[in-house]
């Protein structure tokens, strides 16, 4: 038995427990509420399957202590209180309704009469409602949900209820149940003694068909062994796993971030778990959006290229001649929140200014001007915490004036680059990107700086910076990788103190 458990078992009655599965703590009810308690430096996970939850009840009870020892337990106090009372809870039926009306809508064979679909851990005992099970699941973080499902002229959600741990046995539903537990708390059927049990658990979320991820295959693969090392299990998850955020101890982002998309709202769902995230989701609304973060250079005076904001209500033929007169030709186009050199665009002449204008204003209110400072590299200089992690030089696309040059064809063509260890970075060049990034916050970030005969200024700051195998990798190596999963591990603890 695993001394270290990460999940702790709450039943009313040991006999209620009929399973052996390795890695769970089991407690009875009375235990946990007047007896247990031990030092610990992380919160406890407690999955409380009581028989009741109804308010002052022992369940209840159970889900309250621990809180208030600053546990996490499923469900929350809250949670209880969602699914006591169908009025409640009615607020999302409108939404699941349609749910699973689509998903009776693509069955061949879908079912002619009332039934009831069970939710173990997010499972469904009818897999053809798993998307169903999941939203519910994502709604009500009850280990085990019983859902009545009307069929007919008014097919809907009847009703949505708790379990309790006694009935999974006399209903026939033993084997869910462990397969289903088993699922969520990522226990094998058998754990090979020999292997010392993780630590922590973290989830990296990635999409494999992204054309310029943050981190490649080979990138990806390599954090996973540097939390192995660690004894920390790092698992590879995609939109879809939303749902299993709670799972994990801390979340990395190696997918291209956005205000209005998934990335976002795990970034957020995790910082509501109480997860360590990188990047936090105040970091990618800072960085997403270019300006307010000329507003904060500006503001504390760190150098930037000739910046000036345009507003589309007052966009008129005397804003172009001013631009003209302070930033002259060839001069930048940008809309705040592009990324990868997109939304960018380089005017020669009024009329591509107006056209410039105007396709970059249908998309926002403000867009930004700034003046065009070549070279024939950007600094890239990689940070972490607060301090220099790593430093590249990005060459232009041969032929092109951006780092990437995004064809018309779709295709995308990047410039070579040049990665040195920080200490043989210009001392002044680091020293200005820590400052930058220090505005930001304490994640990781990608700091972009042009150098010419008047200086150094800062381009942008860009969270979930990238790290590829053998690009921002080739000087440190597999210690570029262990150094973030130990930042990682660094967070988790101190998130459980």
């Amino acid at each position: 038995m695993n001394l270290n458990p990460r999940y702790t078992i709450v039943v009313d009655r040991a006999s209620d427990w009929k399973w052996e599965i390795d890695g769970l703590r089991i407690l009875e009810a009375d235990e946990y509420l007047t007896h247990w308690s031990r030092p610990k430096k992380r919160p406890i996970r407690i999955i409380n399957l009581c028989r009741r939850y109804s308010y002052l009840s022992g369940g209840y009870y159970c889900s309250l202590l621990a809180e208030a020892r600053n546990d996490l337990p499923m469900p929350t106090v809250a949670d209880i209180l969602d699914l006591s009372r169908r009025s409640l809870y009615a607020f999302a039926l409108p939404e699941l309704n349609q749910r699973m009306n689509n998903t009776f809508q693509r069955l061949a064979e879908p079912p002619e009469s009332d039934f009831t679909l069970y939710i173990f851990f997010g499972q469904a005992s009818d897999s053809r409602f798993h998307r169903l099970a999941n939203e519910i699941f994502d709604i009500f973080r009850y280990p085990l949900i019983k859902v009545r499902i009307a069929v007919g002229a008014n097919r809907a959600i009847k009703s949505i209820t708790p379990l309790g741990l006694d009935k999974v046995v006399k209903d026939n539903l033993a084997t869910f149940f462990e397969q289903s537990i088993r699922h969520y708390t990522r226990l094998p059927e058998r754990r090979r003694s020999s292997r010392k049990h993780a630590l922590y658990d973290l989830a990296i979320l990635a999409n494999p068909g992204e054309q310029l991820p943050p981190s490649d295959a080979d990138a990806l693969q390599r954090f996973v062994k540097a939390g192995k090392a660690l004894r920390m299990d790092v698992e590879i998850i995609q939109a879809r796993d939303y749902h299993r955020i709670p799972e994990f101890d801390g979340l990395f982002l190696r997918e291209t971030t956005a205000l209005d998309n998934h990335t976002f709202r795990f970034a957020r769902k995790a910082e509501a778990e109480g997860l360590p995230v990188i990047d936090d989701s105040k970091s990618i609304l800072r960085c997403t959006n270019k300006v307010y973060m000329w507003e904060r250079l500006s503001n504390h005076q760190l150098p930037t290229p000739h910046t000036i904001p345009l507003n589309r209500a007052v966009f008129d033929e005397q804003v172009i001649t001013m631009l003209e007169e302070q930033l002259g030709y060839p001069m930048v186009l940008k809309i705040p929140d592009g990324c990868f050199s997109r939304g960018m665009f380089k005017a020669a002449n009024r009329g591509q200014v107006r056209d410039a204008a105007a396709s970059l204003f249908a998309n926002s209110r403000l867009i930004l001007a700034q003046e065009f400072m070549y070279t024939a590299y950007d600094w890239r200089i990689g940070i972490l915490n607060g301090k220099p992690l790593f430093a590249c030089k990005y060459k232009a696309s041969r032929g092109h004036w951006q780092i990437v040059n995004h064809k018309d064809d779709g295709s995308v063509v990047a410039g070579g680059f040049q990665t040195l260890a920080v200490e043989d970075a210009p001392e002044h060049v680091v020293s200005l990107a820590t400052k930058a990034a220090a505005l930001i916050g304490n994640s990781l970030y990608g700091v972009d700086l042009k150098e010419n005969d008047r200086g150094v200024f800062v381009i942008e700051i860009n969270d979930n910076p990238n790290v590829d195998h053998g690009v921002e990798d080739k000087v440190l190596k597999g210690e570029l990788y262990t150094e973030i999963m130990r930042e990682f591990i660094r967070r988790i603890d101190a998130s459980r103190l």
